[in-house]
């Protein structure tokens, strides 16, 4: 694996009385899908915040690329390559693909219609439409309004569009969230082509089946601290429920629990 191009050394973040975050390491490299896990609370959004500049850490280093970087607003993130889609998507449903995908960086006309703001909606429309192709999500039309989008579909629009602006780092927030089956493997096969296009790749997400799918590495956030970090062809589910509980027992990686209580569902981690 290569250098880390996303690197973040003693990260902490404070809310009031409430230490959100404490002394946190954590890296994604090019080319490589790292899953970030961990129970509610545990700080993962806090963490994803701090690399989007959304909310940024009290304490520690960040560096990008190699070099030390300040990220104090999304702009700063945007600036330096890392692009964010986060659970709700922030799609307009009124609006169709195409300028779904352009939102806020929508192309301008030359020549005479420039003066006057008129969008090249022919070229957007191509590039929106080669995106697609290269990532292989299937959908109607460019030009069918979000709204009427499965959630699969939504989700893929949201994710290429965080590609127009040709970004080295994407963070996904749960991008497999209350998705069927069918559109869940859409997602994930997506992801797959994100690495395959040498970017970097962090995922939140609770369902630990698809973390195994298309983790190559896994870090677990417990209580705000390290709680491990683990590469997936050498570590098991109940390695990692584990970990995100502080539970153990007596096999390796066993998952203690009460008696009289049901397993944790599988897959999941909730």
């Amino acid at each position: 694996m290569s250098a880390p191009i996303l690197s973040m050394r003693g990260i902490s973040k404070r809310f009031g009385a409430v230490q959100a975050l404490e002394d946190v390491d954590f890296s994604v490299a090019t080319g490589e899908v790292v899953a970030l896990v961990g129970d509610n609370g545990a700080g993962k959004s806090t963490l994803i915040k701090a690399m989007s500049g959304v909310g940024p850490a009290d304490d520690g280093v960040i560096s990008f690329d190699g070099q030390p970087v300040t990220i104090n607003r999304p702009q700063d993130a945007t600036a330096l390559g890392i692009a964010t889609v986060y659970q709700d998507l922030a799609l307009c449903d009124n609006l169709d693909v195409v300028n779904n995908l352009f939102l806020g960086r929508e192309e301008r006309l030359a020549g005479p219609g420039q003066p006057v703001g008129w969008m090249d909606e022919i070229d957007m429309e191509r590039r929106g439409n080669e995106l697609l192709q290269t990532l292989s999500v299937r959908i109607p039309s460019v030009r069918i309004q979000v709204a009427s989008l499965s959630g699969g579909q939504r989700q893929s629009v949201a994710i290429a569009r965080s590609l127009i602006g040709e970004p080295k780092v994407v963070l996904l927030d749960e991008p497999t969230a209350a998705l069927g089956v069918a559109q869940t493997a859409q997602v994930l096969d997506l992801v797959h082509r994100l690495r395959e296009r040498g970017l970097a790749v962090v995922v939140i997400s609770h369902n630990l089946a698809n973390v195994f799918a298309v983790a190559d590495r896994i870090h677990v956030l417990r209580l705000g601290k390290n709680g491990g970090d683990f590469s997936v062809g050498t570590v098991s589910q109940e390695k990692i429920v584990a970990a995100i509980t502080g539970a153990t027992g007596e096999d390796d990686g066993g998952v203690g629990r009460r008696p009289g209580l049901p397993p944790t569902a599988e897959g999941a981690v909730r």
